[in-house]
């Protein structure tokens, strides 16, 4: 999929027009269009200009944009506009905390013009004395600097599985292949991947890996064999494609899925049993016979255990389960039964209440709950008292006219940097459900921090809190929190605790699921859908949730809405 390039270079031309100083709705308009081009379930470099126009945001002039840049590899516009600005700004703007206009203010006063002079100017303290630039802002950027350092190599799995699904895509339809699978840590669900590993059996290798190397996605092709290749995609990420023998697939796939720990413990455990196993089958050391190999599951029904999910392959104590007859009953997809955050046109999603109940009705959900912004969050359009009490008058209305299904009305609330709430009580009583949060302040002390999501927990009509340590993988760390006393409000408040699934999120984090599902705290799986496909997005929460061992019964709206409706009032 094109969809990646096309974002970036529009987040990048958002950039380069914040630098000029140019129209901020300009510029907003960019980056709408780049969330929304990176969201979109189709790959753009497929679908007519009049098709791009139906993706909110884009208009007949960018929609042109996109077909130019598919049609001939380049944007003009873009191509212009990096001109007029110095190549150094572009990369100063990667590193978090770092605006458009400090980073040409550096460049301008201290001739930085990349991350390591940056870094090196921050260490030496040369940056505070300029202009809004204090020591605590020298450190933040180090931070930031040392994020993506941290990063470097990884990519964060939303960016990724769309890639590998392409690929796969692509050998299904024209390669003759007959099993084919992912595997490594993108099918164990990782919320940042290095690499896409990817198994297959044919009769015909040779021509598979002929087809492979020379599909659109592949930008470098860094190694073609009989059995393997390894090519670079257009986003820089790597891709291994090996071809193996029918009768092996099963044992190939559980040794390329990893992870090396869980791996090793096998062995060590078939080692004991007289046995060997490695990506060709399990085989009996003493007669060299070959006891299975053909289906995954052999693996461990030969070693004494049930099947064990790809996503618990951590030797997290997932092995010990297994053999005790304790593995958890892992949630899966079917299991949800609503979206509990959802932003609407009224604040800074894309769609009318009608065409998010159709999408919800279309995955085969039975409510949703509208929680747009609160007024404070002025950015997103946060809805003022008045426009929120007529929002919640609407829901009433449609809830009558709805037939198996149903809304509920809620919000989506600021906890403001003091700990307070951007609705009074007396408002906050009126919705079904209310989801507080944190949106600025991320640079307060750990215990400020804490002390706002406690107070906001110990407020007896909020119901979830949401995106709890606020990361963007890859572009923001978590902000300084204390987990531990986070969870144990929740559970004594009876508050639920949201795994956001918006990719670039992941939040709450899979070792927080866990220890969450171990103190008895309430879970919700949502998407934070500001655009209908995003919906889609509640996958990588199963994931993130299947990775921290939860099950149907941890999470929320896996419940009926009747069921539903009685939790969220028993807190009140």
């Amino acid at each position: 999929m094109r969809n990646q390039e096309v974002a970036k270079i529009f987040n990048d031309i958002a950039d380069l027009l914040e630098i000029k100083g140019d129209n901020p709705f300009r510029i907003r308009a960019y980056r709408r269009a780049a969330q929304n081009i990176d969201s979109f379930a189709k790959d753009v470099a497929e679908i007519s200009v009049e098709e791009l126009q139906k993706i909110p945001g884009i208009g007949a002039d960018l929609a042109g944009k996109v077909h130019e840049y598919v049609a001939t590899g380049s944007l003009k516009f873009y191509e212009d506009m990096k001109k007029e600005v110095p190549s150094g700004l572009v990369d100063l703007l990667s590193v978090p905390g770092l605006g458009p206009k400090t980073a040409k203010l550096l460049l301008d006063k201290l001739h930085i013009k990349d991350v390591d002079d940056l870094e090196k100017c921050a260490k030496e303290g040369k940056l505070k004395g300029l202009p809004g630039i204090q020591a605590k802002t020298e450190e933040n950027l180090l931070k930031g600097i040392a994020m993506i350092r941290r990063h470097t190599g990884r990519f964060p799995i939303g960016r990724v599985l769309p890639v590998a699904d392409g690929i796969l895509g692509k050998l299904k339809e024209k390669a003759p292949i007959n099993k084919v699978s992912l595997a490594g840590s993108l099918r164990r669900w990782k919320d940042t991947v290095k690499d896409i590993d990817i198994l297959a059996t044919s009769k015909d290798p040779y021509k598979v890996m002929d087809i492979f190397v020379n599909i659109p996605q592949v930008k470098d092709v860094l190694m073609k064999g009989p059995i393997k290749s390894s090519v670079i995609t257009q986003e820089g990420i790597q891709v291994d494609l090996r071809v193996v023998e029918e009768s092996s697939f099963g044992a190939a796939l559980a040794y390329f899925t990893g992870s090396k720990e869980h791996n090793i413990r096998l062995r060590e455990m078939a080692v004991r049993k007289g046995l060997k196993i490695n990506e060709y089958g399990i085989f009996d050391v003493k007669t060299e016979k070959k006891l299975g190999g053909e289906r995954e599951r052999d693996v461990y029904k030969i070693l004494g255990m049930p099947y064990i999910a790809p996503e618990l392959r951590e030797d997290t104590g997932e092995i010990e389960a297994a053999l005790g007859g304790k593995l958890p009953k892992l949630i899966e997809i079917e299991d949800i039964k609503g979206d509990l955050h959802v932003h609407t046109s009224d604040s800074d999603g894309s769609h009318d209440i009608q065409e998010l109940i159709d999408a919800a009705k279309i995955r085969g959900y039975e409510y949703l709950a509208i929680t747009d912004h609160s007024k404070g969050l002025g950015i997103a359009r946060g809805l003022s008292i008045e426009h929120v009490l007529e929002q919640n008058k609407t829901i009433r209305m449609l809830n009558k006219k709805l037939k198996d299904f149903k809304l509920l009305s809620g919000t989506e609330m600021d906890i403001k940097s003091d700990g307070s709430l951007d609705y009074p009580d007396e408002v906050l009583r009126k919705f079904d459900i209310v989801i507080a949060s944190i949106h600025s302040g991320f640079r307060q002390s750990k215990e400020q921090i804490t002390k706002r999501l406690v107070s906001a927990m110990k407020n007896p009509y909020v119901s979830i809190i949401a995106h709890p340590s606020g990361r963007l993988i890859g572009e923001r760390d978590a902000y300084e929190i204390d987990m531990e006393e986070i969870l144990k409000t929740a559970k004594e408040t009876g508050t639920a605790i949201e795994i956001n699934a918006y990719p670039l999120r992941l939040d709450l984090t899979d070792i927080y699921v866990r220890k969450a599902k171990d103190m008895g705290v309430s879970l919700t799986i949502n998407t934070d859908t500001h655009i209908i496909y995003q919906f889609d997005f509640m996958a990588y929460g199963i994931g993130t949730a299947r990775r921290g061992w939860a099950e149907k019964k941890d999470i929320l709206n896996t419940l009926s809405h009747n069921a539903l409706m009685k939790r969220l009032k028993r807190k009140v």
